[in-house]
């Protein structure tokens, strides 16, 4: 009885640990086979700061007002955070679904949780990771101010609320094959990020557009998000519109992985 109930834990430690060389394996993994291409790291980066450039840096109320300033810079970032989920996990696994190697890993006992969870953890990374030069551009080039707090704080909220993107990007990649795919993250990301207010501050749109805006969850993760930044209240219906299409791209992405598991494997 004593060999049984201390072998049990020390089972499950051992399992826990094995899975966990594998997530970090396959984390590695993932992210060498994307930065040895390095025009997808660098398009990764370069869009989003090129935006802040563009529509942020020349205008005079961010030279000049502080809390503006802060907000234009984190609607980019939320934007910048839509877009790598997005084409990560969009056309990045509809991509993989056409290779050979992914069908052959889902087979394997370990099954396909370490792949995705280190597919999940390089989406972050990356999402992380174009956020500096935007973070680099407003302090050199704006008026933006926050603190270092703040800014960590951001920075971990950012990637909550860009889970509903992350879960719209799987449920696409698991859907469609890459060339469809490629079109289908266009065609929902530049939409979203307009009426969403992440180009053009949502405070300048008509009625009608600001209403119905809303309810998108580009808009309510930048109203959180400025939220944070700035301490300006986000709408009220902010954080439910935001937990609602959240709930509703999870049941989407866990139909298509589902229906795609079946479609291979059964």
């Amino acid at each position: 009885m004593s060999t049984t109930t201390t072998a049990g834990p020390a089972s499950a430690a051992q399992a826990a640990a094995g899975t966990a060389r594998l997530v970090l394996l396959h984390t590695k993994f993932q992210f060498l086979e994307t930065v040895r291409i390095p025009i997808a790291v660098i398009g990764n980066l370069l869009f989003p700061t090129l935006a802040v450039f563009f529509f942020v840096v020349p205008q005079p109320a961010a030279q000049e007002i502080p809390a503006v300033a802060t907000a234009m810079i984190g609607q980019l970032a939320m934007f910048a955070v839509m877009s790598t989920f997005l084409f990560s996990f969009g056309t990045g696994v509809a991509e993989d679904r056409a290779q050979p190697f992914e069908p052959y890993v889902r087979t394997l006992p370990a099954g396909a949780g370490p792949r995705m969870a280190g597919r999940l953890i390089n989406g972050c990374i990356f999402a992380l990771m174009a956020l500096v030069p935007l973070v680099l551009v407003g302090w050199f080039l704006t008026a933006a101010e926050v603190t270092v707090p703040v800014l960590l704080l951001a920075a971990a909220l950012i990637l909550v609320i860009g889970t509903p993107f992350l879960m719209l990007g799987l449920a696409i990649g698991y859907s469609l094959s890459a060339k469809a795919a490629l079109a289908v993250v266009q065609v929902v990301l530049f939409p979203l990020a307009f009426a969403g207010g992440l180009f053009m501050p949502a405070e300048l749109f008509p009625e009608w557009l600001d209403k119905f805006s809303q309810f998108l969850p580009s808009r309510a993760g930048r109203e959180l998000l400025i939220q944070v930044l700035t301490g300006s209240e986000a709408y009220p219906l902010a954080l439910p519109v935001l937990l609602a299409w959240g709930a509703l791209f999870t049941a989407l992405a866990v139909m298509a992985y589902r229906k795609d598991q079946g479609r291979r494997f059964h």
